[in-house]
Order: structure tokens, then C-alpha cells, then sequence
């Protein structure tokens, strides 16, 4: 004869513990997930080549694309974001403060840093290429002279595309105007990222150019205004006097990856041209 005994059932206060312990065991599962998966995202940086403090900076973008950061999830505290990169807290302060200096990031204190919600119309709706704004206005845009030849970066435009200085970039001249005169010159560099043919004509919007060339697509421009007399390369390419004055323009165009991937500088000739900004106020 065989005999059989069976457990006692569990008391309410039992169940209870049971379940608390189970979800206790499953939060810490959740938890270490989800700090490997952090972890994939934010490697140790190597080093050498660019400062470490760019290299931070490119972490964090690629971080900010994540979708729990990029819907306005609070990114890791710069403790913890120092130990997955394998820097200091002040590397990662650095990184930080650039993006938040660039209205990528916000910081609130006794809150945290998270990624700025921007709505894609403010970002992209109001910026139109040079053609497509003169089109609409009924001008006819032609190029008096286009060139697109390979260069080393100079120090300035390194910076600009936070690549080493001497890396081969592209760099492309355009004339452009209507009628019988030149308005602009302008001259842009590449990052290695964007790469055309040499026998590309740039007859469609760069950007759109750019979006087939290399899959990325312009979200938004770091703008600085200036003017500046004409030197003798620039008075011979708008057909003016040299020390002419001339209205200048340097622009950084980012991916929406925050990426920086074209850097420009423009000069309008201020007699045959007037650009003009609308701004509106905050409402908060």
C-alpha cells in the first residue's frame, strides 16, 4: 500500500507574501533588463581621435534617438552615464550642457535632463530651400558657376562636423542669382557621411539630394549672421567691387539624429538681395 500526503493549503497571508515575492523577483528582472539594454546603447568610449567629450556628445544623441528617451523619458543621471562610458562626470557634464545649450536637451533640477519635444513643423515646416522660396515668389534661380571637388577639413570646418581636421570631406561652390547677376555664393562641406557623384548636377533641392544620397534627412540649422567685406575671390565670383559689402551667413544643418553633416557659409550680395527672419514670441 502506498501512501500519499499533501502540502496544507496556503493561508491568505501566505498567498499574499507569495505574490509580493514574485513580483519582487520580476521587478529586478525588468530592472537588470533593462540596464543591459541601456547598456548596448552606451558602450565604453575608445580613445584617441576625437576629444572625449564629442565622442560623449555622440553617445548621447544616439541615447536621445531611443524611443523611451525620444517620447520624454529622463535620461540616466551623469553618475551613471560617466560609468557606462567609461568617463568622467565632467566629460559627460560637458556633453550634456553643449546639448542642453542647443535646445536638444532641457535640465530642470530635482527632476532631470530629457530630450526637447520639438514638433515637426516648427522644425522643418518653415525652412525651404533657396529655389523653392524664390520660386515661390516667382523668380527663376540659375547657377552661374557650380563646383564639387574633395578637400581636406580645415580646423574650422572639422569643428563644425566634429571630425578630425584633414579628414576628406566634399565641398561644393554655387553662384547662384537671376537675370544677368549673381546674389550668393555659397560653399558647403560635407561630413564623409554625404557623398555625391562627381557628376552630379544639383538640379533637384540639395536636401532631397542629400535624403537619396545618404539616407539622412535636414531637421534643423545653428545660424550665425554677419557682414563682411568682399575679397577678391568673392568680388569676382558676384561680379562686385572688391571690399564690396556683403551680407554673410554660417550654417550647421543636423540630421535628425541631432548630427551635424553639412556646414555652410553664404554671401549675398545686400544691394540685389534682403533676407528677412519672422520670429514669434513664446507664449510661455
Amino acid at each position: 500500500m502506498t501512501s500519499s500526503s499533501t502540502d496544507p493549503p496556503l493561508s491568505k497571508d501566505d498567498r499574499t507574501r507569495y505574490w509580493r515575492s514574485l513580483i519582487d523577483l520580476l521587478s529586478k528582472c525588468l530592472y537588470i533588463w533593462t540596464m543591459n539594454y541601456g547598456s548596448v546603447l552606451l558602450s565604453p568610449l575608445r580613445r584617441g581621435g576625437l576629444p572625449l567629450h564629442i565622442k560623449a556628445e555622440e553617445a548621447l544623441r544616439a541615447l536621445m534617438a531611443a524611443r523611451e528617451y525620444a517620447q520624454g523619458g529622463l535620461l540616466p543621471d551623469e553618475l551613471t552615464l560617466a560609468k557606462r562610458l567609461g568617463v568622467s562626470r565632467g566629460t559627460v557634464r560637458a556633453a550634456t550642457l553643449r546639448l542642453v545649450a542647443e535646445g536638444s536637451l532641457e535640465r530642470k533640477a530635482g527632476v532631470g535632463t530629457r530630450v526637447v519635444q520639438r514638433s515637426t513643423e516648427a522644425a522643418i515646416g518653415a525652412w525651404r530651400s533657396f529655389s523653392r522660396e524664390m520660386a515661390r515668389q516667382g523668380i527663376e534661380v540659375r547657377n552661374f558657376r557650380l563646383h564639387l571637388r574633395e578637400m581636406p577639413a580645415t580646423q574650422s570646418v572639422a569643428t563644425a562636423l566634429r571630425i578630425p581636421s584633414g579628414t576628406a570631406v566634399q565641398r561644393l561652390d554655387r553662384v547662384r542669382g537671376w537675370g544677368e547677376l549673381p546674389v550668393l555664393r555659397s560653399r558647403s562641406w560635407f561630413h564623409p557621411r554625404v557623398r555625391f557623384e562627381a557628376g552630379e548636377k544639383f538640379s533637384r533641392p540639395l536636401y532631397d539630394l542629400v535624403a537619396e544620397a545618404s539616407g539622412l534627412s535636414a531637421d534643423r540649422t545653428s545660424e550665425a549672421f554677419g557682414a563682411e567685406a568682399a575679397t577678391a575671390t568673392l568680388a569676382k565670383d558676384l561680379q562686385v567691387r572688391e571690399t564690396s559689402p556683403l551680407l554673410s551667413r554660417r550654417l550647421i544643418v543636423f540630421d535628425t539624429l541631432g548630427r551635424p553633416f553639412e556646414f555652410v557659409e553664404v554671401h549675398y550680395v545686400s544691394e540685389r538681395f534682403t533676407l528677412t527672419i519672422d520670429l514669434k514670441r513664446d507664449a510661455t
